[in-house]
């Protein structure tokens, strides 16, 4: 290894290359600079987490099983526990579009990794035969194993520091809003069209309800994440692994991220099946779905202010025009949909890169690690900012909705069990061509009386959920 002030030589299999001294990577990892200049995306920071939760453990375990010598297990340790505190992380580069299963992230991980822990030991970067990333960082790895595991842990992380949070969050608010509007009265519609009252807090509890079942369905999906392959090595089989390694390891993870984590009952499938990524995506984009429901709900009960609906009074957050004085936009609602579009995009991705794999490897978990959590992440952030920025401000037009309520069509419905379907769509019919009401019409037909009228005809009544 030549070093000087300005670069230092490395060398791999392939040959020798000049590194810049003041990076932490090495050989590898600017060869893959050089081959994929594709994207300008580097490493989600939870990912990097994850991988680094990773390299922290086999430390741990492997200079307990005596695979590596104490002194390099605790710079190593010492060297995750910076990263993980923030630093070098400048250092991880490689675009997310790469060589495939991820080897090229993977030893930008193991060169960092070695090179500050050659540091912590007081030599110089680039000195492998003492630290080596291969020999010492990835000791009984390989990108084959380490790779889902760190989708994963990182999958694990972002759904609990993000979307799990940000999810609880929205379903209080949604409740509260639901208190809050609990006796406001508006018109339904189905269709589009006029449709029988109920109540807009009824509205605001619903939202709260589906939303808190996505939360259970994540939750169920999430419990594939927990098993690790771990272990598997280059194929599934364990080679130059510790018998008592893929136990060890997955015991350290455990303690070190507070999940409950399991080895895989079969290493080489977990290996192969992308399956749990699968299912944590489709979890995504069915709540992605579901959220765009909602916000174009909200879109609409807010639009006008003079031509649509104004149920509701969204919050104004910015001006919403760049000619037209006074104006304001969903703006919130409106960022939520175009989130969620892009989180269905990308299940659409990790489905076709799931069923790419062949034999002992998939090599497309660079992508499928990056738009699974990159998904959960712009969807936790959403749904924060959407609660706290929209959902929490909302303030109701109690008049606007009882107007709405008190002259829809679809009253007419209440009447069908007293005047029969046909002589209430004719009322119906009639109060649409003349203006009537249709409270008006049914006493000039002298088809029920003032009396019946009043009591069938009650809209806080006819507003109530029947209760199971």
């Amino acid at each position: 290894m030549i070093n000087n002030s300005d670069f230092r030589v490395e060398r791999d299999s392939m040959g020798d290359r000049q590194i810049a001294n003041n990076v932490y990577y090495g050989i590898q990892t600017q060869r893959a600079i050089e081959n994929f200049p594709i994207s300008g995306i580097k490493p989600l920071p939870t990912y990097i987490d994850a991988c680094v939760y990773i390299k922290k453990a086999t430390a741990i375990v492997n200079s307990e099983l005596n695979c590596i010598p104490a002194n390099i297990s605790k710079a190593i340790i010492q060297t995750t526990d910076e990263i993980l505190a923030g630093k070098l992380r400048d250092q991880f580069v490689v675009d997310v579009y790469q060589a495939g299963a991820g080897t090229s992230h993977h030893m930008n991980i193991n060169e960092v990794i070695a090179n500050r822990s050659l540091e912590i030991l007081g030599d110089q970067k680039g000195n492998y035969k003492l630290v080596s990333p291969n020999d010492h960082v990835n000791y009984g790895q390989s990108t084959n194993d380490v790779i889902p595991t760190a989708i994963r842990i990182g999958g694990l992380l972002a759904l609990s520091r993000r979307l799990q949070p940000a999810l609880e969050q929205a379903v209080l608010a949604l409740e509260a809003k639901a208190e809050e509007f609990e006796n406001i009265i508006k018109s339904g519609r189905t269709h589009l069209q006029d449709a029988v009252p109920v109540r807009l807090g009824d509205n605001f509890r619903a939202w709260a309800y589906i939303l808190s079942e996505h939360q259970n369905r994540l939750y169920i999906a999430a419990s594939d994440l927990m098993v690790l392959g771990l272990g598997g090595s280059a194929a599934g089989t364990g080679m130059n692994t510790h018998p008592e390694y893929r136990q060890k390891v997955v015991d350290v993870l455990s303690q070190l991220l507070e999940f409950p984590l399991q080895p895989a009952p079969h290493l080489m499938a977990a290996m192969q099946s992308m399956g749990a990524f699968v299912n944590v995506s489709g979890a995504l984009r069915n709540l992605a779905q579901d959220l765009v429901k909602i916000s174009h709900d909200l879109r609409l009960m807010d639009s006008g202010p003079k031509t649509g609906f104004k149920e509701i009074q969204l919050p104004p957050v910015q001006p919403g025009s760049s000619i037209m004085p006074g104006k304001y936009n969903p703006v919130m609602a409106e960022m939520t949909s175009m989130v969620c579009f892009q989180v269905m995009g990308y299940d659409n991705a990790i489905a076709f890169a799931a069923q790419a794999g062949q034999l002992e490897l998939n090599v497309m978990m660079p992508l499928i690690a990056y738009n699974l959590i990159h998904s959960i992440e712009i969807l936790g952030n959403t749904i924060s900012a959407l609660t706290t920025n929209c959902i929490q401000g909302i303030t109701a037009n109690k008049e606007r909705c009882l107007v709405y309520a008190e002259g829809s069509l679809a009253l007419v419905t209440s009447l069908n069990p007293h005047i029969g379907y046909l002589n209430a769509a004719a009322v119906a019919k009639e109060s649409l061509e003349t203006g009537k009401s249709l409270r008006q019409i049914v006493l000039e037909k002298g088809l029920m009386t003032e009396e019946q009228l009043a009591t069938v005809l009650d809209l806080e009544k006819m507003s109530e959920i029947v209760p199971l």
